[in-house]
């Protein structure tokens, strides 16, 4: 629109040079101002389709969006329930509506604008869409799941038509290999080709793909397959500035591999690349196969033998009186250690007001480094908790004195409510709630954490399990359910069966809330023993 104004005021100007040099005595002067229209109308009818290209894309946008958030708002958690979905979102909310709002700034709309403005604060920003596209990765992992299913939003228990595009697909590959993680970015970038070559379309061009593919085979030792996609890169985009001199630089290596080898060098083949797979490498956690093989449902230690001495019973007033009127049912989860579930233990009002106190204050779970004691956020926990004290609400007090009356065990000592909630890809992997450090100055006063009360406040379709991964346990997510086990033996030493772990959420929002019971305050109600007994 500003080029078309100055436009106009030059042409205005012109005729009123023209003007003053009285053009309508002559014809032959007048004809100049017949051309001038007609470029006039030549430059509206350019900005006039410009206009309406730059409009029917925005209206495409619209349309689409105005779709997709009927569907999103009608159940918010259950759209973003779908790790594919939540995916798409951070990445729209960062990448894409920046695209739309500078596509709109070229003739600007005051009341859109003004709009993102107030809201771009809210937006996720580069980190979130680089965690969100390693959580993506995480699930793939641990619930073994294949990148051609997964781009296609096929993921166990649900029916979505939550999809990757090529471009997704190539964000995530992306992502990989900045992170130096060349076994996802082969993943992702082979997910991106396919998708290509079948037609579907994308802005990302073929050559980018390649580069990122190419490099990427060659770092997980695949040279001549790395050399095949180089020279299928060179054939699309023979001036690209680093395929020349990969392609020469893999060849010297793979003739050299070759001649040690007593093989013949492999001329260029036009037949399609086969693909290829590689090993996941391994990583910092030791038991990361057994455990995530318990997130799968697989590598259970609980034979019928030992599901036999499993049996359910309620608690009730012959305990404590206060449980009279209520008894709640207890069910064996597992014998040794021992983990107890005690069913309808909350309400759902009770849970829904919970995660209401919860929400406004939810941060980003942290640690405790085992090095120099400092809390601090990690990778290998991925939440949002919020601490809630009895004085707060009533409510809150009524669980803290359920617990106390369900448990045996004074909360008097115990830490405040701890509320988490799981986003995409949620986890937190094995770990100890009791400290190994003897003298954690946190638990001079009140001692270590005895036991772990933890409360299910949802259901989760796929994935989010409790797992146990010394002891080959794993616990489903119930809703109202909470399940509870002692961290120390008797003697105060700590169980290390007990080293257990949050599974990645697949498809769901898993909510939790969590009493950690310490030791001070015990002493006639758990009384100690030299033996490390359950």
């Amino acid at each position: 629109m500003r080029d078309f104004g100055v436009f106009c005021s030059l042409v205005l100007l012109c005729c009123c040079c023209i003007s003053q040099a009285e053009i309508f005595t002559s014809i032959g002067q007048m004809t100049d101002l017949v051309f001038t229209e007609k470029e006039l109308v030549q430059s509206l009818a350019e900005y006039i389709k410009a206009e309406e290209a730059k409009l029917a894309a925005v209206k495409s946008w619209a349309n689409k969006l105005d779709s997709l958030t009927k569907i999103s708002t009608s159940d918010p958690e259950g759209f973003l329930a779908h790790p594919v979905n939540a995916y798409k979102l951070v990445k729209r909310l960062n990448t894409e509506w920046s695209e739309l709002e500078s596509l709109v700034l070229q003739n600007p709309s005051d009341g859109f604008i003004s709009n993102m403005t107030a809201h771009r604060r809210y937006f996720p920003d580069e980190e979130d869409e680089t965690g969100a596209a390693r959580a993506l990765m995480r699930l793939q992992d641990t619930y073994q799941l294949d990148s051609e299913a997964f781009a296609q939003g096929k993921l166990p228990g649900t029916h979505s038509n939550a999809r990757l595009t090529v471009d997704d697909c190539f964000g995530m590959g992306k992502t990989a290999y900045n992170d130096g993680d060349y076994y996802h970015a082969v993943l992702w970038m082979q997910q991106a080709l396919r998708q290509l070559d079948a037609g579907d379309e994308a802005e990302v061009v073929k050559s980018d793909i390649l580069d990122y593919l190419s490099y990427s085979v060659y770092q997980m030792g695949d040279l001549p397959r790395a050399l095949e996609l180089t020279r299928r890169l060179v054939a699309i985009d023979p001036n690209h500035q680093r395929a020349g001199g990969n392609l020469r630089y893999f060849e010297v290596l793979l003739s050299k591999q070759m001649k040690e080898q007593n093989q013949a060098f492999e001329p260029a083949t036009e037949e399609p690349i086969q693909l290829g797979t590689y090993t996941r490498p391994r990583d910092h956690l030791p038991e990361r196969e057994a455990y995530e093989a318990l997130c799968r449902g697989e590598g259970l230690q609980m034979n019928e033998a030992r599901r036999s001495h499993l049996f359910c019973r309620y608690r009730d007033g012959r305990r404590n009186p206060r449980l009279l009127l209520r008894p709640l049912m207890e069910e064996d989860e597992w014998d040794s250690p021992r983990i107890v579930r005690y069913i309808d233990f909350l309400s759902e009002r009770e849970m829904s007001k919970i995660k209401e106190l919860a929400k406004p204050r939810l941060e980003r779970a942290t640690v405790r480094d085992p090095k120099t004691g400092v809390l601090t956020t990690a990778q290998y926990r991925v939440s949002k908790s919020a601490w809630l004290e009895g004085e707060e609400d009533p409510l809150i007090e009524r669980v803290n004195q359920r617990i106390e009356d369900v448990t045996g065990l004074t909360v008097e000592t115990a830490e405040l409510l701890q509320v988490a909630n799981y986003g995409v890809g949620g986890q937190y992997e094995p770990h100890y709630d009791f400290s190994r450090r003897p003298f954690d100055s946190s638990l001079k006063a009140d001692g270590n954490r005895l036991a772990t009360f933890l409360n299910y406040m949802s259901d989760v379709v796929a994935g989010g399990a409790t797992v146990f991964p010394d002891i080959g346990a794993s616990i489903r997510p119930r809703k109202g359910t909470s399940v509870f086990w002692y961290n120390l033996f008797q003697s105060g030493d700590g169980d290390y069966r007990t080293r257990h772990a949050a599974c990645p959420v697949l498809v769901g929002s898993k909510w939790v809330s969590n009493k950690w019971i310490h030791e001070r305050g015990q002493e006639f109600r758990r009384p100690c023993g030299l033996a490390e007994v359950d």
